[in-house]
């Protein structure tokens, strides 16, 4: 048993949707479903805080259920949905239609709200009416918020509502352009270059916001050591900035690029060398507080464009917690992997009430069973996801979900999913 409390060995017993008992040795009922874990890791349900699931507008890429299944196959029990969707979750009536095609899913379907309206970045969406179902974070993901202003507006908006928003940091207009990270690979291909500038810059204005409005700022997928940096030293500063590194950027560099295949094509870009090493560090020191898949899926024919025209974006939710233990093995033990994981960002959704707490009689039954051993090779045409658009096809990987319980019904057993 591994959870935020520490380790033990333990069985654990589930009933009505929640845990009832765990003790070393517990002897099931007659009529009980048995779920084997031996030589494994029982720990509260994964938790996604960056999910495309592309419903509504474009379902030919994924939709919620199969979003969802592959999320639970990853031993997630919640994920967020992000708003770039078409149209975007900017109004109360979108949130609804999301969260409803949520409710029979095989995991918890949380929404993030869009910070404007339809994320133009001109003007706020009614960020109150959609907290008032529930929405505990907005962001304008895909395009990172250009108007300081209007940035500093929302965010004294959001201190009042109790709610985080998200920046998706990029500079617009020095990112104009580009397909690739500005550097030695991007000078050799002849492809147009993102500077790391152009996220550092959006970080330093956004941790310069927190600190004017006292307002809590989430930066989402982080690549550049530079970006590391700045949120480490916001936190020493004491100021309520989180953030997020995507498993790719951990472990993933501009280099892949060199066969110009458009899987490697992600916004933010993958970087150099010294840049993975930085986001390695900053998840080893806490300055990254999670890892978020940004699981992005696209039709095939999307990716199957040239380089400079296919849209970015890689899908992850089967593949991030065996990359992360794979690549982090080395540096971190498995309880500091599951807390990047699970309950840091189960904290920063705001879903700590049914997600990421520790495993006791009382709590909410949603959890995972990972086989720290299991060894694996990646093949996208086994992936529950509608779309193939992953980095890692071929890898193999060590470590994986055995079961996956969602509200004390087991939604995955032995790797397999039950509907």
């Amino acid at each position: 048993m591994v959870d935020a409390t520490g380790q033990r060995r333990a069985d654990v017993a589930v009933a009505d949707g929640a845990v009832v008992a765990v003790e070393p040795e517990l002897e099931p009922s007659s009529d009980a479903v048995v779920l084997d874990a031996a030589r494994c890791v029982v720990a509260p349900g994964l938790v996604d805080l960056h999910t495309h699931l592309r419903e509504p507008g474009r379902e030919e890429a994924e939709r919620i259920e199969s979003g969802a299944r592959a999320a639970a196959l990853g031993g997630y029990t919640a994920v967020l949905a992000m708003p770039n969707t078409e149209p975007a979750i900017d109004s109360v009536a979108v949130v609804r239609q999301v969260l409803d095609l949520g409710a029979s899913a095989v995991t918890d379907v949380a929404v993030a709200g869009a910070i404007t309206v339809g994320r133009e970045g001109e003007r706020l969406a009614p960020l109150a009416e959609m907290a008032a179902l529930g929405v505990r974070l907005f962001t304008d993901d895909g395009s990172g918020v250009q108007d300081a202003r209007l940035m500093r507006r929302a965010l004294e908006y959001a201190s009042v509502l109790d709610v985080v928003l998200a920046q998706h940091c990029e500079e617009a207009r020095l990112a104009a352009g580009g397909q690739m990270h500005e550097g030695e690979w991007s000078s050799r291909l002849g492809v147009p270059g993102i500077p790391a500038e152009a996220e550092e810059l959006m970080v330093h204005r956004d941790i310069s916001l927190s600190r004017l409005t006292g307002a809590r700022v989430h930066l989402l997928h982080l690549s550049t050591a530079g970006s590391v940096a700045l949120v480490e030293a916001a936190k020493t500063e004491g100021l309520a900035v989180t953030a997020e590194a995507a498993p790719h950027h951990l472990c993933l560099t501009d280099a892949e690029v060199a066969g110009y295949d458009t899987a490697f094509k992600v916004n933010p870009p993958l970087r150099g060398t010294a840049d993975v090493a930085a986001v390695r560090a900053g998840l080893a020191s806490g300055a990254i507080d999670a890892i978020a898949t940004d699981h992005a899926p696209h039709a095939q024919e999307a990716k199957e464009a040239p380089f400079d025209q296919a849209p970015p974006g890689m899908i992850g939710l089967e593949t991030a917690l065996a990359v992360s233990m794979t690549e982090l093995a080395d540096q971190l033990p498995i309880a500091a992997i599951l807390a990047l994981l699970s309950w840091r960002p189960a904290q920063i959704a705001g879903l700590s009430a049914e997600h990421g707490g520790p495993v006791a009689p009382g709590a909410s039954a949603n959890l995972c069973v990972i086989d720290p051993s299991a060894t694996w090779v990646v093949d996208p045409a086994r992936s529950a996801s509608r779309s193939r658009n992953t980095p890692f096809t071929g890898r193999r990987l060590t470590g994986r979900a055995r079961h996956t319980v969602y509200r004390g019904e087991p939604v995955v057993v032995d790797g397999e999913a039950q509907r």
